[in-house]
């Protein structure tokens, strides 16, 4: 049964779906999400760090058990046009702590500002500015949620094309595999759902990908060869309409011998990891699990 906790943030989300309109701009979701993010406070054992990498901002958060060799990429989500450091801070943090790794938040450049291949191409230089540092590609994790799940796929698949040493693990938190928005939770969950709607879902990827093909492999890894992708880490809830995103994603990458360990989560909605929630704690925790079963020092 949910907790209390997570019912209340259930109908905070609700409220807030209720109240979009579809003349919704995209300053005014971005706003939405950086205010969301202002009931996740940090924890003051939390150390932060601004950076730059390549001209890209970035920062790093850093719990006081995470070893300096073992660096977790996260790329966060927001449907390729929102999300920051800012919103995305506690969920770094948590998984800090449960991972033993300095968490390092790229903000890659946002549609339609800047559409694809422009976030892939900053999170490729991100990865590849770690190894040149010295971080070994075994120590080094990547993930994300939601576009940032989607993202960390095609950074995984462009790291394969061009025979570059990728990380040894993958987490994906809800990740958004189907630009086309063809999963059947699109419609069986859309009651369900208290954040996303079928609408906006399909809407949005023209703001990032325009004309191109939907089913380009790169924005919808369902369609890639996953084959020789590291072992993952796949979480999503059973209340959201991007439940087949991540149903299909494991069903392919387990057709092509990948490692995954999947679990959909009851009454949760999507990336509920990024809220105080004791559901969300036990997912991360689990992460940590998943990561030192892999990461064994």
């Amino acid at each position: 049964m949910a907790s209390q906790e997570s019912l209340l943030v259930r109908q905070y989300l609700m409220t807030a779906k209720a109240s979009q309109t579809a003349g919704t701009n995209i300053e005014t979701a971005r706003l939405g999400l950086e205010a969301i993010s202002a009931l996740t406070p940090l924890a003051p054992d939390i150390n932060l760090e601004k950076t730059s990498i390549e001209g890209i901002p970035a920062e790093w958060v850093t719990a006081p058990n995470a070893k300096e060799d073992r660096v977790f990429l996260y790329l966060h989500g927001g449907a390729y046009i929102m999300g920051s450091c800012n919103t995305h801070r506690y969920l770094a943090s948590k998984l800090s702590r449960a991972t033993a790794a300095r968490v390092l938040v790229p903000e890659y450049r946002l549609a339609p500002e800047n559409p694809f291949p422009a976030a892939i191409e900053d999170a490729l230089k991100v990865y590849r500015w770690l190894i040149s540092s010295g971080i070994a590609p075994e120590s080094i994790i990547i993930g994300g949620d939601s576009a940032g799940g989607g993202l960390t796929l095609a950074t995984l698949l462009s790291l394969k094309d061009e025979d570059e040493a990728m990380p040894v693990l993958a987490v994906l938190l809800s990740p958004w595999t189907d630009m086309e928005g063809t999963g059947e939770s699109m419609e069986t969950r859309a009651d369900a759902d208290p954040w996303l709607s079928p609408d906006a879902s399909r809407a949005t990827p023209a703001l990032y990908i325009r004309d191109m093909d939907p089913r380009h492999p790169l924005v919808s890894p369902i369609y890639a060869d996953l084959s020789g992708l590291p072992s993952m880490l796949v979480h999503v809830g059973n209340d959201e309409i991007l439940l087949s995103d991540s149903a299909r994603l494991v069903d392919r990458a387990r057709a092509a011998g990948v490692e995954v360990t999947f679990k959909v989560w009851e009454e949760m909605w999507h990336v509920f990891q990024t809220f105080a929630v004791p559901e969300g704690q036990q997912a991360i925790d689990e992460i940590g699990d998943f990561v030192q079963k892999h990461l064994e020092y």
